[in-house]
């Protein structure tokens, strides 16, 4: 860890350093809260400062360690949590002013999984309202801004989540997604994470008066962000511990790090329909070269179909928000927001009861294809947006933009979500000083597959935040 401040050290070598004692809890977790308070005015990527309760969190674990109680993973490790799940006695909003005052009167299954880690929530991030846009900001907590360049977004819906940690506050970041958000803020802020397969990661809010519609609960997800991809990796073994009110959780072991033999990989053409940027395109060749160079075995094969189960995605989700959602929605939200609303609503076909059911069905032929395929190829290597980093709110400009945004620009992202495979985001490099990452898809319960790919590609361009962070000293 050499003379790095303490606050870049990476989640690993936090843990390491607090248990070998040549670093306490509260040493750590001060100089986080430092961090926070230095950077965060600018970002308004957290917006909730918890900070005294964590200080408080982080006597208590030092008394713990020296009073000889075995420690955990993640023992005085400060992270951040989404604004979007309970964490006990502060509010979830969702970002949405109507909910100020709703308070959590328990941890979250993941909230819980990482403070029964020994982690230490140093305050709660940003998120759009109900956690539907892929751009940060809502009337309650306002603007999150990316901190490589204020001009552009910091994604969403875990825009805050992606920002704290790129930023250098925590160590991990929680975030989750069910269309991209938790992989277009790591690839626009050039962090990694990963989309666990559903199922892995147990989800529940004590907090919430009903249950989330039947396709919300299988594309939704939990997971984390990280500067390293090591650092992802201990984040997700922590939060996949079993929580009994999850009843989709699934008692699925996380394989170790390292593949034996050469893993084939499969680069995704970009469909016809779509015109991506050549600074991305070019960026996934890098990664393949990358990948190649680490062992892996290129192959020249089509992958199966994106468009189709976008559309599904998009269907899917759009009719369970009209059903059942857009009626409470509609009073409590922004003008912005119900413009966004409108422009998802209408780039989708709302489905009838029949078309709704066909179109659940659907989904598991199209599963079916993806795993076949992947049974023989393990790994595939695609972009998370064909576009370069937009402009901050970008999805407002005109009453298209969340359908081009959704529909072309990060199809690949959304996609992956109705089919509920696992995607890590590792970043590739930059391009006009902003970040540019890929995905890195595998099948069920192969989150390993994911981050060994991640890994080998951050192995050769290095953390993207080391770079982020020389700029302050230039």
């Amino acid at each position: 860890m050499d003379s790095r401040p303490i606050w870049q050290w990476s989640a690993v070598e936090t843990a390491a350093a607090i248990r070998a004692g040549r670093a306490s809890a509260v040493t750590v977790v001060t100089a986080h809260t430092e961090r926070l308070h230095a950077v965060n005015p600018a970002l308004n990527a957290v917006v909730v400062d918890m900070s005294d309760l964590a200080l408080e969190a982080a006597h208590a674990a030092d008394r713990r360690q020296a009073a000889g109680a075995e420690l955990d993973a993640l023992h005085g490790v400060p992270v951040t949590i989404k604004i979007n799940i309970d964490v006990e006695g502060q509010a979830n909003s969702n970002g949405v002013a109507a909910f100020a005052g709703n308070i959590a009167p328990a941890d979250s299954a993941v909230a819980g999984n990482l403070r029964g880690a020994g982690a230490i929530i140093l305050g709660l991030t940003n998120t759009p309202e109900f956690s539907f846009r892929g751009f940060t900001d809502n009337p309650l907590h306002g603007l999150t801004l990316n901190p490589w360049d204020r001009t552009i977004t910091c994604g969403g819906s875990s825009g805050g989540a992606a920002a704290s940690v790129a930023a250098g506050i925590g160590t991990i970041a929680h975030g989750n997604d069910i269309g991209g958000s938790l992989r277009a803020p790591a690839n626009w802020n050039g962090v990694a994470t990963i989309k666990p397969t559903q199922g892995r990661v147990p989800a529940y809010n004590p907090s919430a008066a009903v249950e989330r519609p039947p396709m919300a609960q299988l594309m939704s997800c939990q997971g984390a962000l990280g500067r390293e991809v090591a650092d992802v990796r201990l984040a997700l073994e922590v939060m996949s511990r079993r929580d009994v009110r999850d009843p989709w959780w699934a008692p699925a072991p996380l394989p170790p790090a390292g593949t034996a033999g050469p893993v084939k990989v499969a680069v995704a053409k970009i469909p016809p329909d779509m015109s991506p940027d050549p600074e991305v395109v070019e960026m996934v060749g890098v990664a393949a070269r990358h990948l190649a160079a680490a062992g892996y075995e290129l192959v020249e094969i089509d992958i199966p179909d994106i468009s189709a189960p976008w559309k599904l995605w998009a269907d899917l989700l759009a009719t369970e928000i009209a059903t059942l959602q857009e009626a409470q929605i509609r009073p409590v939200s922004s003008p912005d927001f119900i413009r966004a609303l409108d422009g998802m609503l209408r780039m989708a076909n709302i489905l009838d009861a029949e078309g709704y059911m066909k179109a659940i069905a659907l989904r598991s032929r199209i599963l079916r294809e993806w795993l076949v395929f992947l049974e023989g190829c393990p790994l595939i290597l695609a972009p998370v947006s064909v576009k370069l980093t937009p402009g901050v709110n970008a999805d407002l400009a005109h009453d298209d933009a969340v359908g081009e945004f959704l529909g072309h620009d990060t199809r690949f992202a959304a996609a992956l979500s109705v089919l509920g495979l696992p995607v890590a985001v590792a970043p590739v490099g930059l391009v006009d000083g902003h970040p540019v990452g890929v995905q890195l898809i595998a099948s069920r319960y192969r989150e390993d597959i994911c981050l060994d790919a991640a890994a080998a590609i951050e192995a050769r361009v290095g953390v993207m935040a080391h770079r982020l962070w020389a700029r302050e000293t230039v």
